[in-house]
């Protein structure tokens, strides 16, 4: 029997201690063996491992397939600026941790090395012998400089003179001129010279930086070519034209090289009074950090490629030679081509659910019922609506929202910023300390302080990641509660591209459990009890742990018995532990799990009831849903939290029941949708690896993101 028939012939476990002529039990498993656990890093590589075989799926449009090539290359620059960096970190500073799968960060780098250059060089062959002549036959070419006409040829250096050649600084290396500090992932090139300038000086070698103001992909003018749409790259520019930059001498080799630094942030927030001002500092830093990855042209010269791993102290394994350009990140402007809607998924718009189409009053919309909506397929605009009526509303007194990414000039930040103006009471707990989004959180704190509203950085030491919106309102003789709770980030962008549960409710329970956690966010005091909402570091760990154990004991009893979760990451050793005893006792358990997963599934004894899957499209699976059969009355939550340490003991997380049938029996659905698909969906194997999804022969195939746009908003064969 194949792992895919397991997915619908499953047999039922045996009912302990029925057999009385059964054998002495065997002793129990260690479910602390190593050999249980899948490394988390390596799981993450996998991951991104898969984001690149999407560019290979033939059924996907050609510009997102060069999309997904693409955002292997930005995963990849943030797994070596963080989780190699952090390696290296753990080792240079001899403070090796070893988590449950007991590889040593020594052992885990090396085999990130081998599988990282294997899926480096794949990527450049991808993008070399399949997207760019897939693309150039629907006229998007990249033009190389040997393929330069003679008209390209003249506008090339008539743009390299009037608009690159002013903002270069070649840098020649003699003892005067030492080798420059680069920047973090900067586009540079070492240049070998022959001759001596006009002081005498022949070191021979140069550096030249590329300005990072300048466009890394320049079009081509349509009088230069003859049709299509056409591009040289500046790398092309620069190279083609170095001999101008160093007049009378000869350049005998130019060749591209970045270096990828360490870019995770070193703030302790406990020994700084000001967090904000701390990090203002360091993000100046994090440009500079320790080198960890040099990527090279795969035709610049050893003694130039051992000159520059040594003057960054790195070492063969930690070099990467590309047949292309160093930074493939900045092809995201041919990616996002609008001209070509042939090659790109059709446009769908987001659909409202009908408790919301016939009104104008989301506030009574709310109060009739708890409405639930997934995005993208269903519009983020009445979380956004409610929050601008409620800035307009002089009933409203007082807003209270977390914000942890969403962009100092998004839509929500400016209906915070009109209640605040417009004299409501506005409270804003901003995380200053999402990683790559600081910047933009530093710049959206003032602005809401600036206009009068109330600024919180959360709580020292915890970053605060749930995602929580409450309005209190005057109605008659009382105040009332409405409240958003929601799986993402409030950041309409991303709204448009995960794919992310939302929930306004004005269950009074519920409010009230959200305003005391604003309470405990803003304020101080010892922990007060919650009705329904589930937080980290509190209460969340503990609850789901024990729901788990009180499936195992109704598999014992007999009752029907049944885990399903969809989450981004399940790294949590606790977690694992429960879901093997859980598996142990005859639950069936489904786990979805988009990114990092170090549970090994289909362990015989141990984890024989677990199936993992991952299911990679169109959208970023972002939603965190945790589903319970509890005996045939089901007990659903949505929530902000991933099943890693990070989130349960390290955050401020929020997890909140969906009742009512009818939204449980919605939800189950959906997930049955995912558990079906055979196409976007890769299952992971005992042995770590994943194995993509293909429908049977007589199967019909079935792609959840394609059939939730059917089913929502009437466009899943439109989605490409």
């Amino acid at each position: 029997m194949n792992r895919d028939d397991q997915a619908t012939s499953r047999e039922e476990p045996a009912v302990p201690g029925t057999d009385a002529g059964a054998a002495p039990a065997a002793a129990p498993p260690d479910l602390g063996d190593p050999s249980l656990y899948l490394n988390r890093e390596l799981s993450q590589l996998k991951f991104n491992v898969r984001v690149l075989d999407q560019a290979l799926d033939e059924r996907t449009p050609l510009l997102e397939r060069l999309k997904f090539l693409l955002i292997f290359s930005r995963n990849m620059d943030e797994f070596f600026e963080i989780r190699v960096a952090g390696l290296k970190s753990q080792i240079a500073f001899d403070h090796e941790l070893v988590g449950p799968d007991g590889l040593a960060p020594r052992r885990v780098l090396a085999e990130i090395s081998a599988l990282a250059h294997q899926q480096i060089e794949r990527q450049y062959a991808i993008l070399n012998e399949r997207i760019l002549p897939e693309l150039a036959a629907h006229g998007i070419r990249i033009v190389r400089r040997t393929q330069w006409t003679a008209r390209q040829k003249q506008w090339v250096r008539r743009h390299f003179r009037q608009e690159v050649a002013p903002l270069l600084t070649p840098i020649g290396l003699d003892p005067t001129h030492p080798f420059p500090l680069l920047v973090n992932k900067s586009l540079n090139f070492i240049i070998e010279l022959e001759g001596s300038d006009a002081f005498g000086r022949d070191s021979g070698l140069a550096i030249l930086p590329a300005p990072r103001v300048l466009p890394r992909l320049v079009r081509l003018p349509d009088e230069a070519c003859e049709g299509g749409d056409n591009y040289v790259l500046l790398s092309s520019i620069m190279h083609a034209h170095a001999e101008e930059l160093f007049p009378g001498m000869k350049v005998l080799g130019c060749y591209q090289f970045r270096l990828t630094r360490n870019a995770d942030l070193s703030i302790d927030p406990e020994d700084v009074e000001d967090l904000a001002l701390a990090l203002r500092g360091e993000l100046a830093s994090r440009r500079f950090g320790d080198a960890v990855r040099l990527e090279v042209s795969d035709n610049c010269p050893r003694p130039l490629v051992e000159y520059l791993l040594q003057r960054f102290g790195l070492g063969a394994d930690e070099l990467y030679e590309v047949n292309g350009p160093v930074n493939l990140a900045r092809l995201f402007g041919i990616a996002s081509q609008a001209r070509f809607p042939k090659l790109q998924y059709r446009p769908f718009t987001p659909a409202l659910p009908k408790a919301l189409m016939k009104t104008e009053d989301l506030f009574r919309a709310v109060a009739r019922q708890d409405v639930l909506l997934l995005h993208p397929y269903e519009s983020f605009a009445p979380v956004v609506d409610l929050l601008r009526q409620a800035a307009k509303d002089p009933a409203v007194l007082t807003i209270k929202q977390t914000l942890y990414r969403s962009g100092a000039d998004s839509e929500i930040v400016d209906a915070l910023v009109e209640a605040a103006r417009a004299g409501k009471e506005v409270t804003v707990v901003v995380e200053l300390r999402a990683r790559f989004d600081e910047e933009s959180n530093l710049g959206l704190a003032a602005r809401l302080q600036q206009a009068g509203a109330i600024v919180i950085y959360g709580v020292v030491g915890v970053k605060t990641h749930a995602k929580l919106m409450l309005v209190q309102r005057r109605e008659g003789d009382e105040l009332v509660r409405y409240a958003h709770l929601g799986t993402g980030n409030y950041h309409t962008g991303n709204a448009r591209l995960y794919t992310d549960y939302s929930l306004l409710t004005s269950d009074p329970a519920l409010c009230e459990d959200v305003h005391k956690l604003f309470g405990q966010l803003t304020g101080m005091g010892k922990l007060q009890p919650m009705k329904k909402l589930l937080h980290a570091p509190f209460t969340l760990k503990k609850t789901l742990l024990e729901l788990i154990a009180a499936e195992a004991a109704h598999a014992e009893a007999g009752r029907p018995a049944q885990v399903t979760i969809k989450i981004n990451a399940l790294t949590d050793a606790k977690m694992i532990r429960a879901l093997y005893k859980a598996s142990m006792a005859g639950v069936r358990i489904d786990l979805i799990v988009r990114g990092m997963c170090c549970l090994r599934p289909g362990v015989p004894g141990v984890s024989h009831n677990i199936r993992v899957r991952s299911v990679i499209g169109r959208f970023l699976e972002h939603s965190r849903v945790y589903w319970f059969a509890n005996g045939g009355e089901p007990r659903v939550y949505l929530g902000s939290a991933d099943l890693m340490e990070r989130n349960l003991d390290r955050r401020v997380e929020a997890c909140f029941p969906v009742e009512g049938k009818k939204l449980q029996r919605r939800i189950r659905k959906e997930l049955d949708l995912y558990l079906a698909d055979n196409t976007s969906a890769s299952v992971l194997q005992p042995d770590g690896e994943y194995q993509r999804l293909r429908p049977a022969a007589a199967q019909a195939a079935r792609n959840v993101q394609e059939q939730l746009l059917e089913r929502l908003c009437g466009a899943g064969e439109a989605a490409g």
